[in-house]
C-alpha cells in the first residue's frame, strides 16, 4: 500500500482545503493548541511527549513540530489512508500508530516509555458516545504526568444553561463566510480519492475496517465534556479559546 510523496502532497493540499469547511476559524484553533501545549512543557526537562488523537493525515502534528522542534509526537488513528497520508507527507512530525481511540488495549498500542506531558485532538473526541468518553478521558489522565494537559479543539455546542442556538448561529455565519475559499467538502473528497489508482489498496483496506452503522452518537455539549473531565481525574478544566460551537477546552491533570 506504499504511495508516492507526489500523491500525498496532492491530497493533504485538498484534504486542508476541504476541512477549512468545517472548522470555524481552523488555522486560529490550530495555533491556540500550540500556544497551550508550549505553555504546559515550557521547561520540560527532557523532550515534550505528545500524544495526537484522531490525527488523520498529520495536520495538527506538522504544526506541533515547527513550534516544539524538539517534541516527540504520537500520533494515532484507525483510518489507514489518512494515516498513510500523514507517514508520507509528514514523516518527520510523529510516529504515527494505527489504533483505534477508546477500543480495549488502544493506550499499549502507543508503546510509550513515560508520562505524557500533552494529549491534543482536533475534531475526533465528539465521535465517541459517553462511556467511551469517559473512559478515555480516564485512560488519559492516567497516561499525563501531574500538571499536564488534554488540549481539545472540537465542536462542542453549549449546554441548556448558554445561548445554544444563537453560538450556533454565529459558527455558522462564520463557516459561511470561510466557505467561498473551500471548493471541496467531505463527500466529494472522498469520492475523488475513490478514483485515484494509488488509493485503491488503502481505500479497499479502510472499508475492510468500517464498522457497522449504528446511528452517530449524540454529540455531548460542553457542560457534559468538562463533566466527564473532572469525573476522570483533572484538576481543573475549561475552554480557553472559542467561536460559535467551535472550541478548545483544556484539560490539567
Amino acid at each position: 500500500m506504499g504511495l508516492s510523496l507526489a500523491a500525498a502532497e496532492r491530497w493533504v493540499e485538498r484534504w486542508e482545503l476541504q476541512q477549512q469547511r468545517y472548522a470555524v476559524d481552523r488555522e486560529e484553533r490550530f495555533t491556540v493548541i500550540a500556544d497551550v501545549v508550549e505553555h504546559a512543557t515550557a521547561g520540560c526537562a527532557t523532550a515534550p511527549l505528545v500524544v495526537d488523537l484522531g490525527c488523520g493525515p498529520g495536520s495538527l502534528a506538522a504544526r506541533l513540530i515547527r513550534r516544539l522542534p524538539d517534541a516527540e509526537i504520537v500520533a494515532v488513528d484507525r483510518d489507514p489512508l489518512l494515516l498513510e497520508l500523514g507517514r508520507t507527507h509528514h514523516p518527520d512530525a510523529a510516529r504515527y500508530v494505527d489504533a483505534e481511540i477508546g477500543a480495549p488495549g488502544w493506550t499499549w498500542a502507543l508503546d510509550l516509555d513515560r508520562p505524557l506531558d500533552a494529549a491534543v485532538s482536533t475534531t475526533a473526541l465528539h465521535y465517541l458516545d459517553r462511556d467511551t468518553l469517559l473512559a478515555t478521558y480516564r485512560q488519559l489522565a492516567v497516561l499525563l504526568r501531574p500538571g499536564g494537559v488534554l488540549v481539545n479543539g472540537d465542536h462542542l455546542p453549549q449546554g441548556v444553561t448558554g445561548p445554544a442556538g444563537i453560538a450556533a448561529h454565529v459558527g455558522r455565519c462564520r463557516a459561511e463566510r470561510q466557505r467561498v475559499f473551500a471548493h471541496e467538502d467531505w463527500d466529494s473528497w472522498w469520492a475523488a480519492a475513490g478514483d485515484d489508482p494509488e488509493l485503491t489498496d488503502l481505500l479497499a483496506e479502510r472499508r475492510r475496517r468500517a464498522a457497522p452503522d449504528t446511528g452517530r452518537p449524540a454529540e455531548l455539549p460542553l457542560p457534559a465534556h468538562l463533566e466527564l473531565l473532572r469525573q476522570a481525574g483533572f484538576d481543573k478544566a475549561g475552554p480557553v479559546w472559542q467561536y460559535g460551537d467551535s472550541c478548545v477546552v483544556v484539560a490539567v491533570r
